[in-house]
């Protein structure tokens, strides 16, 4: 799954990861644009994915990801999935990212190919 968190209004990137990852045959859905943590979390749960992942190009990842956790946190069950941060954020703020539960961290400069490989390395596939 994919999703756009806050207010960010430029999906051409995430639309672009989705399709790389349908044509190298996995399944993807796309939430949309102006997503609340919340509906992200619940989709998620619902649609029992493998992997979440969050393209964020507004500099607000930091507070996201930190509210992301939170509500993983309070789920009835432990989360299964994988989480995925995608998108423009400091290289400095990767560490932090993946203490906080981040699996992989995709910038800007990723390409198709290494995309598919993390994901795929992520699913256990």
């Amino acid at each position: 799954m994919l999703a756009k968190i806050g207010l960010d209004g430029h999906d051409r990137g995430v639309k672009v990861v989705a399709r790389t990852l349908r044509d190298a045959g996995m399944e993807v859905i796309y939430t949309g644009l102006h997503r609340r943590p919340e509906q992200v979390v619940e989709a998620a749960v619902q649609e029992d994915v493998d992997i979440l992942g969050i393209s964020l190009l507004s500099g607000a990842h930091m507070p996201i990801f930190t509210r992301l956790f939170d509500l993983l946190a309070q789920l009835d069950e432990p989360y299964r999935f994988a989480i995925v941060a995608g998108g423009v954020m400091p290289d400095e703020d990767e560490t932090e990212l993946k203490q906080m539960g981040v699996g992989a961290v995709l910038g800007q400069d990723s390409t198709p190919e290494s995309i598919v490989a993390e994901i795929r390395s992520l699913a256990g596939r």
